[in-house]
Parts: structure tokens; sequence; C-alpha cells
């Protein structure tokens, strides 16, 4: 252990019960609003100001600095717990949390009390990474630079800004001209050179917040201009997992929805196998494969979040050997969950039909609502390459990718041209 950092200054783990007693009157009155949300898109502002108040955000934070200390296990757990309630607010607070466990790895280094203050008192962080347009793979458009008076400026526009709109802070990806290296810079929302638009017209996860931000003239000190070659290592795992602490949670909230309907149905095929559905042996069948499979996913979860707790508390050993190696299994892990729990999710949230009937169908209940966002979060991070990835880890010991980019083909100018 290092030095400057001493176990209680760590976010090794709380009393889970505590913490989560504290919260679920909030995700219960989060959930009886979701299917108006969903049906109507209403963004979930409200919902979100409630988690802020009551320090949602700080759940990750040092005891010693004001928050509750939670384990990475600890706060995927709750993540499952307010994903069932509405799985489009744990996909906004994604950036934040990331934000805050960036700043967490930091620590070690670089006293970051001012960030957790700032946490504690409420302030959530957004995240802005995509460029927008035919940028070509590995070009950031995005640029710190230095206006005529001297002052370190920023520019830029992104998609997927996912969080943003409803945040004090943007965890904004850009290339910083003055130093020439890609860097975080952490922008104020406040600025009125920021510019948030709620464009994103997705099928699934319709009011996660993930439209467009444009940024024009916005100042940045230089100590919110963060290095990104220091970025904490296994953020590519932890973004991952955060995905599948979602898809646990709408497998979660499928079936306990499905379930009520069974429960409640009074109607009857004439070729059914009993007197009520709720006894029909067939559709118990399909409720409980189903049940079997959301099980499996958060388990799966909790599984690679621990993962990342070894990968974090390595970072303060004085030890390279085992830092990679935790960090290699924290890939691995959330890569292998990746590949099993979208399957599972997908596959219960159109199953579950076989449950009810037709009537299932009406917009009124909006019950594809669980497929669909489980669609457009499997989406993300395509699945085919997880699986290439993995195999050459498995066979050949590859090197894992905890680095990745996206962006417009350079053979696309000869296509256009």
């Amino acid at each position: 252990m290092t030095t400057f950092t001493q176990n209680h200054e760590l976010a090794l783990g709380g009393n889970y019960e505590q913490v989560a007693q504290r919260f679920r009157p909030i995700f219960a009155k989060i959930a009886a609003g979701t299917l108006v949300r969903e049906k109507d898109r209403i963004l979930p502002s409200e919902p979100i100001q409630w988690l802020k108040q009551a320090g949602f955000g700080a759940v990750r934070v040092p005891v010693q600095y004001g928050g509750d200390g939670l384990s990475q296990r600890q706060l995927f757990q709750l993540l499952i717990e307010l994903a069932t309630a509405d799985s489009n607010i744990v996909q906004a607070l994604r950036g934040h949390f990331a934000f805050v466990e960036d700043r967490l790895v930091a620590h070690r280094d670089h006293p970051q009390e001012l960030w957790f203050k700032r946490f504690v008192q409420g302030d959530l962080v957004g995240n802005a990474w995509t460029e927008i347009g035919k940028v070509e793979i590995g070009d950031v458009a995005t640029r710190v630079s230095q206006n005529p008076q001297g002052k370190l400026v920023v520019n830029g526009e992104k998609f997927y800004s996912t969080g943003t709109i409803f945040a004090d802070w943007i965890d904004l990806f850009a290339y910083d001209e003055t130093l020439d290296q890609h860097v975080i810079a952490a922008i104020s929302t406040h600025d009125q050179g920021v510019k948030v638009s709620d464009d994103w017209d997705g099928f699934g996860q319709k009011t996660t917040g993930s439209g467009t931000l444009k940024i024009t003239q916005v100042a940045v000190e230089r100590d919110h201009i963060l290095p990104f070659e220091q970025r904490f290592k296994y953020q590519t795992a932890y973004y991952q997992v955060f995905h599948l602490a979602t898809l646990a949670g709408i497998a979660l909230s499928a079936v306990e929805t499905f379930s009520e309907e069974v429960r409640q149905r009074t109607r009857i095929f004439s070729h059914g196998n009993a007197d009520l559905v709720r006894h029909d042996a067939q559709v118990l069948q399909v409720i409980g494969k189903a049940s079997a499979q959301a099980f499996a996913s958060q388990s799966i979860v909790l599984t690679a979040a621990e993962a990342l707790d070894a990968a974090y508390l390595s970072h303060f050993q004085d030890n390279d050997v085992l830092d990679q190696q935790t960090n290699n299994a924290a890939e691995l892990e959330s890569s292998q969950g990746q590949v099993v729990i979208s399957g599972l999710v997908l596959d219960l949230t159109s199953a579950l039909f076989n449950a009810l009937s037709a009537s299932a169908s009406t917009t009124a209940k909006q019950l594809d609502r669980f497929w669909r966002n489980a669609r457009v979060v499997s989406s993300h991070n395509p699945l085919i390459y997880k699986e290439k990835v993995i195999g050459d880890w498995v066979v050949n010991q590859t090197p894992l990718p905890f680095v990745w980019q996206i962006g417009n083909s350079p053979s696309a100018r000869k296509i256009s041209a």
C-alpha cells in the first residue's frame, strides 16, 4: 500500500442494506412514473433530482470525505435495483459514476478533495466522448485551444452525450492543441457556451438524455484538463458492466411486470391447461425460465463487479504484475458477461410474451419497452467484436483492448470521391 492513501481513504465497501434502504423509497417513487415517462417520452429530470438531493452520486466517495464508501460490487447491486425501477436513469448516470471512479483512482497521486466535495454536495457529471458527423476514426474535432486573451477555451460538437442534460459537469473527450495530447476537459454545463439538445431518437432507452452537445468558446481552467493517458485502466470494463447492470434491471423488471399480468389475467384459451392462467403449467414454465435468466444475469454482473473492485484495489498496491492481471481479468469478465447477458435478456424479454396473448401488445401497457430497451443497450460495444476479442485472448493471449474508438473509415473517402 502506498504511503499517501491509507485503507480508510479507499472505497472498499459499506453497509449495503443501510445505504439501499435510504434510496428504496425513491426507487419506488421512480418506478411509479416509469410507464408514463415511457409512453410520453418525458425526461426523468425530476427523478434524477430526487437522487441528486439524496446523495446518490456520492455513494462511492470514501466515508472520510462524506460519501458512503460502497465497493463497486455494492454500487452495481444498487444500480440493478434502480434499473429495475427505470433503466433509462441508470444509463443517464453512467458518465457520472465513471468520472467518480476516475477521481477515486487519481486520488492515489493527487488529492481529489475538491471533486469529492462536489459529488457529496450533489454535483452530477455527464458524458460526451463521441464525435458527430464524418470525423475519421482516430481524429478528434473537439479542441482545447488558447484564445487571443491567453485563456484556454473548448470548442466542439458531440453526440451520445448521455446524462449531460441532467448534469452540472461534462466529462468531455477532446484534443488539447496547447499540449498536443488527448485529454478530458471537465467543463460546467452552466456555461452559456454549452448547448444540450434532447434529439436522441432511438427506439429504446428514449429518455437517457443522449442527444447532441455543442460547446462554443467555453472557458476551462488548466486544472480541469486531465490527460487521457492517466484515465483509470479498467474504464472500458467499467462502462460495460454499467450496461450489464442496466440489462439485469430490465430483466428483473420484465419478469416482475409479466408475472403480475399473469396473476391478474382472467381470459383463458379453450385448449389451455388450467381454469386460471396463473395455474397453467406452460405459462408458469415461461415465467420460471425468464426468472432464472434474470437471476443469472444479475449474478454475472455482481461477479464482474468484483473483478472491478480487484482492479481498483491493485492500483494502490506497489505491484505492477498484479495490477496488469487484475485489469486483464476485469476486461475479460466484463466482455464475457456482455456476451452472455445480452443474449439472456433479449431472449427473455421476447419470450415472456408467450405467457400472455395478443392483448399484451397494446401500447397502453408498453410491455415491448423491455425488449426495446434491452436491444438498444445491447447494441453498444458490438457483441461480435467482443466475442472475437475473447476468443483471441483465450487461444492466442492477444492483449485485450482497453481503449478503442469509433469513427468514419478513411476508405469512405474513396467511396464518396
